[in-house]
């Protein structure tokens, strides 16, 4: 038997900002649950919390309309914050120049995890049919 633990994703790809910067508001709420997470984004004056807010909503969301998940006790069990393509720009200098630069982008990832629903019992709403035939029909 394999006692694996469910879990829910979600991503962000290409987000304009730095990975340097995206991963040091990332490791405040590593390994928190979700309500204390958005608690902590709510109050980080940080370009990239709000990013990461929305992720961690995202995730709370799918979990909860998507895969049946209570809504309390959700945790986050992995948050990775990885390097997007680089948008390769020039910058004008002295003498006709020009010095490259590089606009970073990143890939954030998470994964969450908590207690599932219990299962609703099916109820049956087939509603049964009869068929008449042609000579019960008459006979009314």
């Amino acid at each position: 038997m394999s006692d694996k633990v469910p879990t829910v994703k979600a991503s962000v790809v290409e987000l304009r900002m730095a990975p340097r910067k995206v991963d040091i508001v990332a490791s405040l709420v590593r390994g928190r649950s979700v309500e204390d997470a958005l608690v902590i984004l709510a109050h980080t004056q940080r370009r990239s919390a709000e990013p990461i807010a929305k992720l961690i909503e995202s995730a709370k969301a799918n979990a909860i309309n998507n895969h049946n998940f209570k809504p309390e006790g959700l945790k986050i069990t992995s948050l990775q914050v990885n390097a997007g393509t680089r948008l390769k720009r020039y910058r004008p200098i002295s003498r006709g120049q020009a010095h490259p630069f590089m606009k970073r982008t990143s890939n954030v990832y998470i994964e969450i995890t908590g207690d599932l629903k219990p299962a609703k019992e099916k109820v049956s709403t087939k509603t049964t049919v009869t068929k008449t035939t042609k000579s019960a029909k008459k006979a009314k």
